[in-house]
């Protein structure tokens, strides 16, 4: 019915959260959020009274059995970006209906024009606009899409209270970005889908995480859901040395290397790019770990480019 433009995802995706907890409230969260929704849960939150309990999205009777009395808010992430886990989203937004629950969903992976959260029952829709909203890798903003009584709920506490405002030439800047975005999402889509077909594959790949890859855990499920995937997957080197996963990263010319994804041009993000980082602290993630963003390149070109690194493993 509504939406409100924030000046960052995380400005979305607090002022959802803070709209629906107060002193004393709990929230139960899938266990592999954004990280930066995972620290606003799980540490900053606590300073104010609000407590967390993470679980394994998977299964909603995990999900229900992680409810308390004083539980007022379900945040689900579906898939996340990294591995790519689903929440069965009909079920847990009417678990959270019969319960007395907000629940909100991360839709950043696959955006409104490959998944619809809110038709499925879900009463806050996020977005990172960063990414596919915008998809041009020149703003940072957040969507948040609810009901009309949410939104002005939300409008006159935490958007104007905490001031996360998105600027009017940003604003304009998203706007020439949504003209294009089904055109770039199905592009994505194909491209991708391409490319980790390949990889699936190739001798020197372990694993490929892609939910429409029918090799994928939950892939009934991501049918039944999504319509479509975007450019976002991960896969696992068969490299038995860090050594060997560095030798593949300095020889993939053709991705740059960065963090987020959505705009126009593919990108890589190697686990093995948080190791040995002085002072960094223990990485959580394999190192032989790689996500690939595949943007509107050409597919071919891409594959040959990952084709030459692979050689070096």
């Amino acid at each position: 019915e509504d939406a409100l433009v924030f000046a960052s995802g995380m400005g979305a995706i607090s002022a959802a959260i803070l709209a629906n907890v107060q002193a004393g409230s709990h929230v139960v969260c899938v266990d592999s959020p954004y990280s930066w929704t995972k620290n606003l849960l799980q540490d900053y939150l606590p300073r104010f009274g609000v407590t967390a309990t993470f679980v394994d999205g998977k299964e909603v009777s995990l999900i229900e059995e992680a409810i308390q009395d004083n539980t007022t808010l379900l945040y689900l992430e579906s898939p996340n970006s990294l591995t790519f886990e689903l929440q069965d989203i009909r079920a847990c937004a009417e678990l959270a209906r019969r319960r007395g629950l907000v629940s909100i969903l991360d839709n950043s992976y696959s955006s409104p024009i490959f998944q619809r959260p809110l038709s499925m029952g879900i009463d806050i829709a996020v977005h990172s606009g960063t990414k596919y909203l915008n998809g041009h890798s020149d703003v940072v903003m957040g969507v948040l899409c609810t009901s009309k009584a949410m939104a002005q709920k939300i409008f006159e506490g935490e958007y104007m209270t905490m001031g996360g405002i998105l600027p009017p030439h940003d604003a304009a800047l998203a706007i020439r970005g949504l003209r294009t975005l089904e055109l770039r999402m199905k592009r994505c889509y194909e491209s991708g889908l391409e490319v980790a077909r390949y990889l699936e594959q190739h001798p020197k790949v372990e694993r490929v995480i892609h939910p429409l890859l029918p090799s994928f855990p939950q892939y009934q499920l991501a049918k039944k859901q999504m319509e479509g995937a975007g450019g976002l997957f991960s896969f696992y080197l068969q490299a038995d040395s860090l050594e060997k996963a560095e030798a593949f990263f300095n020889h993939l010319d053709r991705f740059l290397l960065a963090v987020s994804w959505g705009g126009h041009e593919s990108l890589v993000l190697p686990a093995v790019a948080f190791y040995n980082i002085p002072g960094g602290g223990a990485p959580t993630m394999p190192w032989n770990l790689v996500r690939l963003y595949i943007g509107l390149e050409d597919p071919q070109w891409l594959i040959e480019g990952l084709e030459r690194a692979l050689a070096q493993v």
